[in-house]
C-alpha cells in the first residue's frame, strides 16, 4: 500500500464515515432525528403519531435512558422528546442542546399525546417509520440501514424527497475487501496528520464519559464494581474504564461519544482499554493514534459482515479489536495481531445482543478480557486452531465465519430475544 493511493484513501475515508459523535444510545437518538425532522416537515408539533420500526431498534431502544429528558426511557420517549425540543440540523447529536425548562415538556408531551407503535414486518433489520399529524396535515420520514439515512419524506401524502438506491462503491473496503494484513499496513503508514483529529476527538470524547462514569452513579456501577473488587492493575483498569462509559451512556448521561459502526459502545470498547494501556505504557501519542486507529478497524472489519444490528453482541467485536490495539502498543506485528483477534473470538463470540442497557457494561468487561487473554495466550505460544468450533485457518477466514454465524445463523436467535423483551409481563 502507499500513501494516496485508492486502498490508502478508502481505509481513511471510512474512519471519517464511522467515527461521528453522538448523544446517547443511536437508536433511540435516531427514532429522535426520525421525530424531530417530522415536526420540521410538518411546521408544527404533531398532536398525534405513529412510529413503525423494525424488530432490532425496538431491542436496543426499549430499555435505555434517553438523554436530556430527565431519566426517561424508551420508545415513546424518544419520539416525544425529537417532536418537543430534537434539533434535526444536529443528527446524532439531535439531543444534545434541550434547555433544562424544557425537559418536563417531554413527558408532558408523552403522557398526554396518542403515540403509535408498530412493529414492522418486513425484511430490513434497521428501519424506522416516524409519522406526525397535526389538524388536517401529515408528515412521515423514513430512515433505512444506518441511524442518519433518511430515504424518504413525504409531507400530505406528496414525496418530497426519495433516496436513489446506492451504488456499491468498490473502492470502499467493506466487506469483500477489507482485511487484517492491509489494516495492519495502513496503521502503520498512515500519516498522522490524516487521522489525528478523527481518533483524537474519539480518545476526548470517550475520556470524558468514562470518567463521569467512575465519579458518579449510573446504571449498574460496573466499573466501580470491578476496580473494587479486582484491583487497579492496567488489566482491571482497562475493562473498568471501558465499562464506567457504557455505565453513564446507558444510564442517560448526556455527554457526547464516538461512535464506530453505529454504536457507542463498539466506540467506547475498542478505543478505551487501549487508551488505559497507553497511560500504563507511557505511549507516545503517535503510537496510541495508530493502535486506536487499528482497533477501530477491526471492529468495522468483523461488523461489515454481521451487519450493523443482529443477535451478535457488538462489544465482543470490539473487546477483541481492543486487545489486537494493546498488543500494537507493546510492537505486535500482523502475526501477534491475527492470533490475538482469533483466540478472543474463539473465547467470546457466544455472547448475545438483547437490547442497550445497563449489562451493555458488563459484556464490554467481559470482551475486553477475552482480547487481553487472547493477546497474553499468544504471549505464552498458545493458540486456538482452524476447526475449533467456527474457528478457521486464517484471521480473516475466522472473521467471516463469525458474520456468517452472526448474520445468518442467529437471525432466529435474534427474534426469539424480541419476542421475549416485548411479551407482556
Amino acid at each position: 500500500m502507499q500513501k494516496k493511493d485508492e486502498t490508502y484513501e478508502a481505509y481513511l475515508r471510512l474512519l471519517k464515515e464511522e467515527l461521528v459523535p453522538a448523544t446517547g444510545c443511536t437508536e433511540p437518538v435516531a427514532i429522535a432525528y426520525a421525530a424531530a425532522k417530522v415536526r420540521e416537515i410538518l411546521g408544527t408539533l404533531p398532536e398525534t403519531s405513529r412510529l413503525e420500526v423494525s424488530g432490532n431498534i425496538i431491542k436496543n431502544a426499549k430499555s435505555v435512558i434517553v438523554p436530556n429528558t430527565g431519566g426517561l426511557k424508551g420508545i415513546p420517549t424518544a419520539i416525544a422528546a425529537g417532536f418537543v425540543a430534537g434539533d434535526p440540523d444536529r443528527g446524532l447529536e439531535v439531543l444534545s442542546r434541550i434547555p433544562e425548562e424544557d425537559k418536563h415538556k417531554i413527558l408532558e408531551y408523552r403522557e398526554t399525546h396518542e403515540i403509535q407503535v408498530i412493529p414492522y414486518d418486513g425484511e430490513l433489520v434497521f428501519y424506522i417509520s416516524v409519522t406526525g399529524y397535526a389538524e388536517a396535515s401529515s408528515a412521515r420520514v423514513v430512515i433505512e440501514s444506518f441511524h442518519t439515512n433518511i430515504v424518504c419524506i413525504e409531507k400530505d401524502g406528496k414525496v418530497l424527497f426519495q433516496a436513489t438506491p446506492k451504488i456499491l462503491d468498490k473502492s470502499k473496503p467493506d466487506e469483500l475487501l477489507m482485511n487484517l494484513k492491509e489494516i495492519v499496513e495502513f496503521v502503520d503508514i498512515v500519516e498522522i496528520t490524516d487521522i489525528e483529529d478523527i481518533i483524537g476527538q474519539q480518545i476526548e470524547f470517550n475520556t470524558a464519559i468514562a470518567q463521569e462514569g467512575l465519579r458518579n452513579d449510573w446504571g449498574a456501577n460496573i466499573g466501580k464494581v470491578l476496580l473494587k473488587t479486582y484491583g487497579n492493575d492496567v488489566k482491571n483498569r482497562s475493562k473498568a474504564i471501558a465499562a464506567a462509559a457504557s455505565d453513564a451512556r446507558m444510564g442517560g448521561c448526556d455527554l457526547p461519544v464516538v461512535i464506530l459502526a453505529g454504536s457507542g459502545n463498539q466506540s467506547l470498547a475498542a478505543s478505551l482499554p487501549v487508551i488505559e494501556y497507553a497511560r500504563e505504557l507511557h505511549s507516545t501519542k503517535e503510537t496510541l493514534l495508530r493502535a486506536v486507529a487499528l482497533s477501530d478497524l477491526i471492529t468495522i472489519h468483523q461488523k461489515s459482515s454481521i451487519g450493523r444490528l443482529s443477535a451478535f453482541c457488538g462489544a465482543v467485536s470490539a473487546g477483541c479489536s481492543a486487545g489486537a490495539g494493546i498488543a500494537y502498543l507493546q510492537g505486535a506485528d500482523y502475526n501477534i495481531i491475527a492470533h490475538t483477534v482469533v483466540n478472543a473470538l474463539a473465547i467470546a463470540s457466544g455472547i448475545v445482543c438483547d437490547g442497550a442497557k445497563a449489562s451493555c457494561a458488563a459484556k464490554i468487561a467481559t470482551a475486553v478480557d477475552a482480547g487481553l487473554v487472547g493477546y497474553h495466550m499468544y504471549l505464552e505460544g498458545e493458540e486456538f486452531l482452524g476447526g475449533d468450533g467456527i474457528i478457521a485457518k486464517g484471521v480473516d477466514n475466522t472473521i467471516a465465519n463469525v458474520g456468517r454465524m452472526a448474520s445468518k445463523g442467529m437471525r432466529e436467535t435474534d427474534n426469539e430475544i424480541i419476542r421475549i423483551m416485548v411479551e407482556k409481563k
